[in-house]
């Protein structure tokens, strides 16, 4: 689902003009974007937690030219889903 279909899909469920949809839905990524950038994580109940997971320095090698470069030490951007998220996605398979 494209970020136009979900505001489509909120749209019709909601009675709400697209264009105030899209806005609202613009204005949550920059919100999550900007806690993020910050190191502070964001938590919706009931749907996931979006998190800042720190990546440790580490020794990559550079197959081409046959060296080793060092990969610094990085802050990752990273979404942890709700138990309840899960189970109703795993239903799926069943």
């Amino acid at each position: 689902m494209t970020k136009a279909e979900l505001c489509k899909s909120i749209s019709a469920k909601t009675g709400c003009d697209a264009q105030t949809v899209l806005a609202v839905v613009e204005s949550l990524m920059v919100e999550v974007k900007e806690s993020l950038e910050k190191g502070e994580n964001v938590y919706l109940r009931g749907f996931g937690s979006f998190i800042v997971k720190q990546r440790a320095e580490k020794t990559a090698r550079n197959i081409s030219k046959n060296t080793t470069v060092i990969v610094p030490a990085h802050n990752i951007p990273a979404f942890k889903p709700a138990k309840e998220f899960v189970k109703l996605v795993s239903k799926l398979e069943d």
